[in-house]
């Protein structure tokens, strides 16, 4: 049960994605011929290739992470606090310093990594990006030859879902159901491509990624039937 969990032992973490290039056009050949294809069948013949690119950051094989932002539950006593950080900038970057903190703070038998729809995207994403740029895997994503037992993930839509694979329910969605606070400035996922490649704003984007973590933990905690964190309680490093 996740309740007897120890909650100092789980990195709760988001990442933000946007296209590898801002244009199609800036695709070679080869590049633009496969997004065509791979776009085929969620575009249809309502949008072109070049039209639906802006959405090709959720594919790992043609996107890439701009943002990584991590949090971490410190208990002291009586005293509780989450704490928040961000890797961002070059992609190579951001993937090693992740993979260093995942070595250094969380790479024991203990250690799980949470995130909402991670199974899905977030670890997955991670990991590819990480193989396309020849980086070893670190133990935490690397699942070759894990029985699903021995996977350390969780991930809050998996455990929302409970067995009921039908349906996909987002953070947004949950913590509105569920009653968690939801700031009213953040920017929607859909806009990041236009923040990053337009606004050149990627403070932005890592106060909505860092948003989006705290959401993550939030909802674990009521999954759990724990008080939900207060302002007070979050530390942004």
């Amino acid at each position: 049960m996740i309740s007897k969990l120890n909650l100092e032992n789980i990195l709760f973490l988001d990442i933000e994605t946007v296209p590898e290039t801002q244009h199609f056009s800036d695709l070679n050949e080869t590049k633009r011929m496969l997004w065509e294809a791979k776009s085929q069948y969620q575009r249809k013949d309502d949008f072109t290739a070049e039209e639906f690119y802006d959405r090709a950051g959720i594919w790992a094989e043609f996107g890439k992470i701009i943002c990584i932002s991590v949090g971490y539950f410190k208990m002291q006593g009586d005293i509780r606090t989450f704490r928040v950080t961000s890797f961002y900038g070059d992609e190579i970057k951001i993937l090693k310093d992740f993979k260093n903190l995942l070595i250094t703070h969380f790479s024991q038998n203990k250690h799980l990594l949470c995130a909402h729809n991670g199974k899905e995207f977030d670890f997955p994403y991670i990991a590819r990006r990480m193989i396309i740029h020849n980086l070893e895997l670190p133990y935490k994503l690397n699942l070759f030859g894990k029985k699903p037992w021995e996977v350390p993930h969780l991930d809050t839509l998996e455990l929302w879902k409970f067995g009921d694979y039908k349906t996909y329910t987002s953070l947004k969605l949950l913590t509105n159901v569920l009653g968690i606070p939801s700031p009213k400035d953040d920017i929607d996922g859909s806009e990041v491509y236009r923040v990053f490649y337009e606004e050149n704003n990627i403070d932005r984007i890592i106060t909505y990624c860092e948003k989006d973590t705290i959401a993550v933990a939030q909802i674990f905690l009521r999954l759990r039937g724990d008080e939900l964190l207060h302002e007070n309680e979050i530390i942004q490093l």
